[in-house]
């Protein structure tokens, strides 16, 4: 499983990288990871006109997208889309952070899982 990661440089750039799930036990046909740590959970519901200027993320959260699709761009210039079921940690708390704009004008409903 791939989860999309966004993180700040020494330098104060946002990239993008991969993170892959480490599986640490199969039970029942399924595989596990091991347990992350959470502070609360978040529900958010974003319009479909939604196109924010340079911010970076309030706090370090994993985001999960359940409906719709949004747009990131790094301030390397790398975009991204972050579809609907795919899952993004965004970490990139200093610096200039990144763009989001809403993909096809549609509303979109999310998860916000904070880590800090």
């Amino acid at each position: 499983m791939r989860i999309h990661n966004l993180y700040t440089d020494a330098d104060g750039q946002s990239h993008f990288r991969d993170i892959e799930v480490e599986w640490v036990e199969t039970r029942n046909a399924s595989k596990l990871s091991m347990r992350l740590p959470a502070t609360g959970i978040i529900f958010r519901e974003t319009s479909g006109d939604y196109d924010l200027d340079w911010h970076p993320a309030p706090r370090r959260q994993y985001i999960i997208n359940l409906d719709a699709g949004v747009q990131i761009t790094a301030s390397d210039g790398e975009a991204r889309v972050i579809g609907a079921g795919e899952i993004i940690l965004v970490e990139d708390v200093t610096g200039k952070g990144h763009l989001s704009k809403s993909i096809g004008g549609k509303l979109r409903h999310s998860i916000f899982v904070p880590i800090d």
